[in-house]
């Protein structure tokens, strides 16, 4: 991130891991909680963060240390993630000083690192649509500049975020095979 470049980082924590068995931002992997390992790599990187809580929010926030990022509530949560990254883009469009772009991680993915961020925030612009691939597939963080905001606001429907507006424009694809390792955790592990 560069001091011309403001890179914030959304996220976006607030399902009720329906197929995990409760919400995912409390789900504890190798000593803390993942809501905390997102937190923690996103703020290695980026600046302001924003997490977005929704499932059992009183619990996650009594129970994470979120030190370092900014706590949005997101009361339609049971409506899926594309209500979650309305209210965290929301929340960045009112915040104080210049953010151009953001990263928008998932707090299913431990693996992510404070190196794969870097690499997305290179990208960073106002007009910026950029997605890391890992080994040739598309995965997260993706990084959305302030221009395409509220075109993505607006196109997010149900479970789906940023994919149709992402479908629909010209994006930048950014190299990450190595940096972290995208997988997500859908299902405890060792769940068939």
């Amino acid at each position: 991130m560069t001091a011309d470049r403001p890179v914030a980082a959304l996220v976006l924590a607030a399902g009720g891991g329906r197929r995990y068995g409760m919400p995912k931002a409390l789900v504890e992997f190798e000593g803390s909680l993942l809501v905390e390992r997102a937190v923690r790599t996103a703020t290695a990187v980026c600046d302001p963060v924003l997490v977005v809580l929704g499932a059992r929010a009183v619990d996650v926030w009594r129970s994470a240390d979120l030190g370092g990022a900014t706590v949005l509530a997101n009361a339609e949560w049971e409506t899926g993630m594309a209500s979650s990254l309305r209210t965290g883009l929301d929340g960045l469009r009112g915040w104080p000083g210049r953010v151009d772009a953001v990263l928008v991680l998932l707090v299913d993915m431990p693996g992510m690192t404070p190196a794969a961020l870097a690499r997305m925030a290179e990208h960073a612009a106002p007009d910026a649509l950029a997605v890391p691939t890992y080994d040739g597939v598309r995965g997260h963080p993706v990084l959305l500049g302030r221009e395409h905001w509220a075109g993505v606001a607006e196109s997010a429907t149900g479970d789906e975020g940023a994919r149709r507006y992402l479908t629909a424009h010209e994006v930048t694809e950014v190299d990450c095979t190595g940096l972290a390792d995208p997988v997500d955790l859908d299902v405890p592990p060792g769940t068939p």
